[in-house]
């Protein structure tokens, strides 16, 4: 039984991040952090951003909660902690490694979630200035973004493909 509460508290806190994320990149990173996330819309050299350091900022909560968790035997407190973690990763492997692609690790997918999200990510970064924002989820994607990849799917796939005839020249 311990272990199934362990699980629904890590899954809980799993999604609630979704929400916590939603509203710190709203209110927090295109508000008084601006600064720190500043350069990830508006892209200068180099493989590293101000913006990373939002990783360190979120794996401190989950560090603390992982550690006291486990020194004072509370396992709720590690289930927290270890659900932080896991968001962490699954941002890391989503926003760094599918939608920015910093690590060239999927590169062609053509899933309808990962284009939409993909889509959605895009749209975020059209605005290089910390107002006028839209799309500030992460996992979330909005219906309005899944429909226009399910449409241009469509559109691609209804469409016929014209091959280059040299004798028709």
């Amino acid at each position: 039984m311990d272990t199934l509460l362990y699980i629904l508290v890590l899954v809980g806190t799993f999604s609630i991040m979704e929400g916590l994320t939603w509203c710190t990149h709203k209110f927090v990173m295109h508000g008084f952090l601006w600064y720190l996330h500043k350069d990830h819309h508006q892209v200068e050299p180099g493989f590293f951003e101000k913006n990373d350091l939002f990783a360190f900022i979120f794996a401190i909560p989950s560090f603390l909660l992982i550690y006291f968790g486990t020194y004072d035997h509370i396992w709720w407190m590690q289930s927290i902690g270890f659900g932080i973690m896991l968001y962490g990763f699954a941002y890391f492997i989503v926003h760094d490694v599918i939608i920015h692609q910093r690590f060239k690790w999927f590169t062609k997918s053509n899933n309808t979630y990962v284009r939409a999200i993909r889509w959605a990510h895009k749209m975020h970064h059209k605005h290089l200035g910390k107002e006028d924002g839209e799309s500030f989820g992460f996992l979330y994607v909005h219906r309005k973004y899944m429909d226009k990849v399910r449409r241009d799917k469509k559109l691609m796939a209804g469409s016929k493909k014209v091959e280059y005839a040299p004798e028709a020249e």
